[in-house]
């Protein structure tokens, strides 16, 4: 498989030359371009995904089942609204990350929390499960571009791993918080430092773009959890004591207001035309 990378501002992804599979539906890819918008509601989302898990299992008295049974419930309603869409739609799709974000924090406690399990064991689990998905998606439908979710079949892989991605996040950064004790602060410097490691490999080095994509998008989970920690923790523990309420109130605001410019501009928007050159 040849990849070539997407000419669109932010992290290249990269996009297969090869023949468009049956059912495919060129110009009605389910995700958006790649651009600073992109990254930067990502780390929004993973930090309030940190934020509002904490939040809802300090508040909503279900415990940690039943918060993750409710949240999970309502991320499949979303899921099947994303689902139905024909094509990328921010309202839709942006609600739907925040959602896995929630979600994917969650399945981590569960694991470390409810069963006892190491953050190794934890991490060691999430990335089986990862590679999993990666190569079944892959064998069935020889790319991993995010250029090309323009099926069921290849939304259903995307979904998947992005779910994964975001559960391997959270028990990666748990166990770089708790085998190195940087801190929170020092932990995010330390997560953007990988994430500026990984552009360098790809621009200058050629590192594969999907791959490239892929590790960025892993990265930014503990990246956003750290700045969330750091926020809302008390002093006492390292952080500036704006609590869970205020601190995923103020990016949530962050959010919608990014998601409503999108929504209004479409500039995230995949150009049919530009899809069609890059797949052939």
């Amino acid at each position: 498989m040849i990849f070539e990378s997407s000419e669109t501002s932010g992290f290249p992804v990269a996009t297969p030359r090869a023949v468009p599979p049956s059912g495919r539906r060129p110009g009605w890819n389910k995700v958006p371009e790649v651009t600073v918008y992109f990254w930067t509601i990502k780390i929004l989302c993973t930090t309030v995904g940190d934020t509002a898990a904490d939040l809802l299992k300090e508040k909503a008295g279900l415990g940690l089942t039943g918060v993750s049974v409710l949240m999970s419930t309502v991320l499949a309603v979303v899921l099947a609204a994303q689902f139905r869409s024909t094509q990328y739609r921010a309202g839709v799709y942006w609600p739907t990350v925040a959602l896995v974000s929630v979600v994917g924090t969650l399945a981590g406690d569960n694991l470390i929390d409810a069963t006892g399990v190491t953050v190794e064991t934890a991490s060691s689990v999430f990335v089986i499960a990862l590679a999993i998905v990666f190569v079944v998606w892959y064998r069935r439908e020889r790319t991993l571009s995010i250029h090309s979710i323009d099926t069921t079949s290849r939304e259903s892989f995307y979904w998947l791993a992005v779910l994964f991605a975001f559960a391997l996040g959270t028990a990666a950064g748990d166990l770089v918080s708790q085998r190195l004790h940087l801190g929170y602060w020092l932990s995010a410097v330390l997560f953007g430092l990988a994430i500026a490691a990984v552009g360098l490999a790809h621009f200058q080095l050629d590192l594969d773009a999907v791959w490239s994509f892929w590790t960025v998008y892993i990265l930014t989970r503990p990246l956003g959890a750290s700045i969330g920690d750091y926020l809302s923790r008390p002093s006492g523990d390292g952080g500036l004591e704006l609590g869970t309420v205020v601190t995923s109130a103020l990016f949530l605001m962050v959010i919608v207001g990014l998601v409503v410019y999108l929504a209004a501009t479409r500039v995230d928007v995949t150009d049919p035309e530009h899809t069609s050159r890059h797949v052939a």
